[in-house]
């Protein structure tokens, strides 16, 4: 079974959706339990068990008593995708202290915290699988506006690559991916700003934004599978070739 954090809309329903197509049980994490109940019953119809779990990660002291729960309600956990993410954008000199560290809280703050909720319960089962989201704003050269994202993203991806060292010989991967999905607030984006959106699709050599199923959910099915049982600590981008990670 799987955990996937904000898996209300977007991409993160869109990664529940495609572990669910291979019938893997799904425990929705988010804060809005409308669209939790929106994803569990997409997800159910696609004939697995799917169960919400109201949680914000930026609560991070409430983060092991949701995996407590999780684990009660489905006997265990095999995969862990920490997708959520709150955080602010913009210029660094007009961003205070606590705009600044709101997305490393919800970020590798809370993504740590249910990597150690989830480790004992992974390592008790033989093993499993780590699968944190990071962005390629960490390695662009001109990273303006996104300075504090970029930053927390970075130590999440710092992160991952430590667990995976440290937790391999307990069987359990953990691997990062960089993706660049079609989700609803970029899709408004692109409605808005039509030709902003076309100059941007321009300078993705796929030529196309990805759908956060089809192109992200799948690739995430695929490193949590067995074919990929051998790559651990690795960044995968998931963005059309847009940026370049070394």
């Amino acid at each position: 079974m799987a955990i996937v954090t904000g898996a209300g809309q977007g991409v993160g329903q869109g990664i529940a959706l495609a572990l669910a197509s291979e019938g893997v049980e799904i425990a929705v994490l988010g804060r809005t339990a409308a669209k939790l109940e929106t994803t569990c019953e997409l997800l159910r119809e696609r004939g697995v068990r799917a169960e919400p779990f109201t949680c914000d990660v930026l609560k991070t002291e409430t983060i092991p008593g949701v995996v407590d729960q999780v684990v009660e309600t489905f006997g265990g956990v095999d995969i862990l995708v920490n997708n959520a993410y709150s955080g602010t954008y913009g210029p660094l000199l007009s961003m205070d202290d606590r705009a600044f560290q709101k997305g490393f809280v919800s970020g590798p703050f809370a993504a740590f915290a249910f990597m150690k909720a989830c480790h004992p319960h992974m390592k008790a089962r033989g093993g499993g699988n780590i699968v944190n989201l990071v962005s390629s704003s960490m390695v662009r050269w001109d990273p303006t506006t996104y300075g504090a994202y970029a930053a927390a993203k970075q130590a999440l991806r710092s992160l991952t690559r430590t667990a995976a060292a440290e937790w391999g010989p307990d069987g359990i991967r953990a691997n990062s991916i960089a993706p660049h999905a079609l989700s609803p607030g970029l899709k408004q984006w692109t409605e808005a700003f039509p030709e902003e959106a076309e100059e941007f699709r321009k300078t993705i050599p796929l030529g196309y934004i990805g759908e956060c199923e089809q192109d992200i959910g799948r690739a995430v099915v695929a490193l949590v599978g067995p074919d990929m049982r051998y790559l651990t600590g690795a960044t995968l981008p998931l963005d059309g070739g847009q940026a370049f990670f070394g």
